[in-house]
């Protein structure tokens, strides 16, 4: 096994893009401009957009797509008016994002690096953080939290999205229970060789405890929460969790 997983999956991520994954394809210029006349959306978990309230004012304010490239939220953002940087480990994400800004001529700030790894932002940078649902992608999220508590302003925003890790415990096809939690392939030879194999990329289940509570311990509020329960093949439930913090309240 090797331990030097984020590389992995930045080469996972990498190819599904070039496969047509759904989180890689980027916006058209009709939804660029729809958005510039206000009239836009984005997800932040796959199956709900985000209420529109939970925003800060776009206009001039700063955000941080964080392990968000691939074209679909932060061009909306910029078409909004905002000051817009993205970090991913995905070389085709973020090269969608820079094909995007260069199509309807607007500047985004474009990281490549490891949210595991201390965030290449000074104190108090943003007014808003944009997290979808990527952290099942990472061993140990508290230490996420509390960058992303360091780098937003007083009383910033940050929006995340994540599972309840249950789907883990299923067979590829999603109606046998074939695992246990938690999911670490790190710590399991047979399901390391499991995720290789079967294209998943080396992913991680996590505890509400380890969600919500890794970021209350961070610091953050929870000003808000959605929870999208889904059903398929009558045994399997994933619920999705879109999550509203905001920090030094």
């Amino acid at each position: 096994m090797c331990s030097n997983y984020t590389d992995i999956n930045s080469q996972f991520i990498d190819q599904w893009v070039k496969e047509g994954w759904e989180w890689g394809k980027p916006i058209d210029s009709i939804t660029f401009e729809k958005a510039k006349n206000n009239e836009w959306e984005v997800l932040l978990t796959p199956t709900r957009f985000v209420p529109k309230e939970w925003f800060c004012k776009m206009k001039g304010s700063i955000i941080l797509g964080l392990a968000s490239g691939g074209g679909q939220q932060m061009p909306i953002f910029a078409a909004l008016g905002a000051d817009c940087t993205v970090l991913d480990y995905s070389v085709e994400q973020l090269r969608s994002e820079a094909y995007v800004a260069k199509r309807e001529g607007y500047t985004i700030h474009i990281v490549k690096g490891d949210m595991t790894k201390p965030l290449p932002f000074e104190d108090e940078s943003f007014d808003l953080i944009f997290h979808p649902v990527s952290n099942c992608y990472v061993e140990d999220i508290l230490p996420i939290w509390k960058e992303c508590y360091r780098i937003l302003k007083k009383n910033g925003i940050l929006l995340a999205g994540f599972d309840n890790g249950i789907n883990y415990v299923f067979d590829e096809d999603e109606t046998h229970v074939q695992y246990s939690l938690p999911f670490n392939p790190l710590k399991d030879k047979k399901l390391y060789e499991d995720s290789i194999q079967n294209d998943w990329g080396i992913q991680f289940s996590h505890t509400i405890e380890e969600q919500i509570g890794g970021q209350l311990q961070a610091g953050f509020t929870l000003t808000d929460i959605y929870i999208k329960i889904q059903m398929e093949a009558e045994i399997f439930m994933n619920i999705m969790f879109l999550l509203s913090m905001q920090q030094g309240q």
